[in-house]
């Protein structure tokens, strides 16, 4: 079998299980390297050098110093600068869309989105307007920031390190401003305009009450002096009602105390503030011989967190499964100190570790110190058992944990919190300080003191020595999976360019479009680019084309850069589906789209951003 046939085979494979998605993109990257080198296709002796490509190292630097701009307080205030913007919805999605569109073109654009995510799920709340208006707008600016500057993106550093290779000299850090500034400008002028009409308005998900409805499952519990469930633990109750029933709080003589940190054992008296629905309430009656309802002088009360939870509207007549309506006249329960019990709201990343698996198999409680409360998908909340849940990517969680703790553990899952950020302006110090450096490192790269990998890595390693970013947040800053991705790739990449394999889908293009006007052969590679960036990582596609472009411009006897410069733009406007990029797959939940909404805005924008991106080329990067 020739080695081109082998290679299509490797990649064809490897396609499909990016777009079956069962398993994790890194791992389907590092299985198509192993597979090419037992082939023969790629040496064994260089099967990882790609772990020490300067695209790898580069996009690793940028990680680190993206989170430095966040400790430093860089983007609270930006942030909140954009809170004061009005009611009118066309300015909010300018303020919005055009800050993380500047954000993106220094940092990480999935980090921009995720520092700019809170900041439109408050402005929704507090103007009582669908967040679905904001966020899908605010993803796809994201992605045209990452166009502008050569750290902007992966695909961008991908591109430049392949030029690097070709002809001896990368791209500049601002050799992609003058194309790419141009299509921002068009994309976020579109979007404020017109596209944010074209985004599907979903009802109801403003508000994390609606979203959650927790009120009419939150149910208040009396231990009884005959209850089964005296003298046992929480750990106990669990074991015997075999479900993952969230117990908010335990109150104990008008003191209360967080579910999740208590560990005495249950007395006689005690309330359980619990969230459970009428299958829940039937098990705990039956199993553990709780009884409906606080004592009379309404000793207990609500979370302390009345944005995410409110006390008891509903409750579940306890023996009969009826809901029943709390007599209104009762006295209005006290108020006690909430102690440490926090409730929050997080998505799931498309690189979390929860990924397809359940509450227990992630042993939440035991190892992060999260307690699952409740978890919504697709705009509304899941009704089946939390035991039994398997988590998808852009999966809207509800989880309680102490207030210390809940940042690491989110961080360690893989979860971004969507909860009201708290905006703070950092220490001055630090802000002068991570500017500074950062600088430095951009003047670097101009003057060409120093490749942009070195020049980055430098500025990452100071910023940590100078108390920036301490050592461990700079290694969780570094996404594994996107270095895995690009480290097995990128021989791959080149496997599809040794063998042959690009040439010869390269003739097949240049037999089509021979006789095409050049710009034309642009707009068929960028097209097909798009549409592979839409069900690929963005920076595999970016990997896979690179050579076929070489070659078409081989072929087509042209300079090569006006090719490669339509690889770096298609690759990053992955604007038709939620999972071609992580920013579409982070807002889908929060957001409540489905997978057929992207489109709708999706592709306008990309005809646009074609229509513009194509003549920029030509007149900046002529053939």
């Amino acid at each position: 079998m020739a080695d081109s046939t082998q290679v299509f085979l490797i990649l064809g494979l490897t396609l499909v299980a990016f777009v079956w998605g069962r398993f994790r993109y890194d791992l389907v990257a590092l299985a198509a390297l192993l597979a090419s080198t037992l082939a023969g296709l790629v040496p064994a002796g260089e099967a990882f050098l790609g772990f020490g490509h300067p695209a790898v190292i580069t996009v690793a630097a940028v990680l680190v110093l993206s989170r430095g701009f966040e400790r430093s307080g860089l983007v609270d205030v930006i942030a909140e600068q954009a809170l004061k913007v009005g009611e009118r919805l066309m300015l909010q999605v300018l303020v919005l869309t055009g800050t993380v569109l500047v954000l993106s073109a220094v940092m990480n654009n999935v980090g921009a989105l995720a520092l700019m995510l809170p900041v439109a799920m408050r402005m929704a709340r507090e103007h009582d307007r669908s967040p679905s208006l904001l966020l899908m707008p605010l993803a796809f600016g994201s992605l045209l920031g990452g166009l502008t500057t050569l750290i902007g993106t992966p695909p961008n550093i991908i591109i430049s390190s392949y030029r690097a290779d070709q002809l001896g000299e990368g791209f500049g850090m601002f050799a992609f401003s003058p194309v790419g500034v141009g299509v921002a400008l068009a994309g976020l002028g579109f979007i404020v305009v017109m596209g944010w009409r074209l985004t599907p308005h979903r009802k109801g998900q403003a508000s994390a009450d609606e979203l959650f409805d927790t009120a009419h499952y939150l149910v208040e519990l009396r231990v009884e002096e005959d209850s089964k469930a005296q003298g046992w633990t929480l750990r106990d109750l669990q074991a015997a009602l075999e479900e993952s029933v969230p117990v908010l709080a335990v109150v104990r003589d008008e003191a209360r105390h967080a579910g999740h940190v208590f560990m005495g054992r249950l007395q006689a008296g005690d309330i359980l503030l619990i969230e459970a629905g009428p299958e829940e309430m039937k098990l705990l009656e039956d199993k553990a011989g709780l009884r409906l309802g606080a004592e009379p002088d309404g000793a207990s009360e609500g979370t302390g967190d009345e944005d995410a939870v409110a006390p008891a509207k509903d409750t579940v007549e306890a023996g009969h499964g009826k809901a029943s309506e709390v007599d209104r006249s009762r006295e209005a329960p006290r108020r006690l100190d909430p102690e440490g019990l926090q409730l929050v709201e997080a998505v799931v990343r498309n690189d979390s570790m929860m990924i397809h698996r359940t509450v227990m198999q992630l042993r939440l409680l035991n190892q992060h110190g999260l307690h699952l409360v409740a978890v919504a998908r697709d705009g509304g909340r899941l009704k089946q058992r939390l035991r039994d849940i398997r988590f998808r990517a852009g999966d809207v969680l509800l989880l309680q944990g102490d207030e210390g703790g809940l940042a690491e553990g989110l961080a360690t899952l893989g979860c971004l919190p969507l909860a009201s950020r708290n905006l703070t302006l950092g220490q001055p110090r630090l802000l002068v300080l991570s500017l500074s450096i950062f600088a430095l490192a951009i003047v670097a790269m101009l003057f060409d003191w120093l490749p942009a990998a070195v020049a980055l890595s430098t500025a990452a390693l100071v910023s940590l020595l100078a108390g920036v970013l301490p050592l461990r947040e700079a290694y969780q800053a570094i996404d594994g999976p996107v270095i895995v991705l690009l480290g097995a790739m990128l021989p791959v990449g080149q496997a599809l360019d040794t063998s042959g394999g690009a040439a010869l889908i390269a003739d097949g293009l240049l037999t089509l479009g021979r006789d095409w006007p050049m710009g034309l052969s642009l707009a068929g590679l960028f097209a097909l680019c798009m549409l592979l960036s839409n069900v690929i990582n963005n920076a595999a596609a970016a990997l896979l084309m690179a050579p076929i472009a070489a070659s078409l411009a081989t072929g087509f006897d042209v300079s090569l850069d006006p090719f490669l410069m339509v690889v770096a733009v298609s690759a990053s406007c992955a604007f038709l589906t939620p999972i071609g990029h992580q920013s579409n797959t982070l807002v889908m939940g929060p957001g409540g789209y489905r997978f057929g909404d992207y489109w709708k805005l999706g592709l306008p924008l990309s005809l646009v951003v074609m229509a513009v991106a194509i003549p920029l080329i030509l007149w900046v990067w002529p053939p």
